[in-house]
């Protein structure tokens, strides 16, 4: 089992930046990919960002490249989200996911967390 601990969320205006942290509890972090995912109200969750293992590999969505950056730190089992050049409509809960396999990294997560709203105005 596998406890996710997203942090960083708040109120930024458009242009601004923010990270997100997702602290894991687990003593195999790093066998363990790693996304982040947003649910905006009204809308679907959609995949944002994942990294494989070791951090040697990164996926994003469309919507996201280019401002977005994930990272993660396996000495404090710990991953990032660093978002610049925010929209509005990057406005979401923003939830980090773990799973195992890299096959498909923007689907079956198997741990999730709680989530952290990002808002952000215009």
């Amino acid at each position: 089992q596998v406890q996710l601990v997203e942090s960083g969320g708040g109120l930024v205006q458009a242009g601004g930046s923010l990270r997100l942290s997702c602290a894991a509890s687990t003593r195999t972090f790093n066998s363990y990919v790693m996304g982040w995912f947003r649910k905006a109200p009204g809308k679907e969750r959609e995949f944002v960002a994942a990294i494989s293992w070791g951090g040697g590999s990164t996926y994003y969505a469309d919507s996201v490249k280019g401002r977005f950056t994930i990272s993660r730190d396996n000495a404090k089992n710990t991953v990032y989200l660093q978002m610049n050049s925010l929209k509005a409509e990057d406005t979401a809960v923003y939830y980090c996911a773990a799973k195992l396999r890299i096959v498909d990294v923007t689907t079956r997560y198997d741990y999730w967390g709680q989530g952290t709203q990002v808002t952000v105005s215009s």
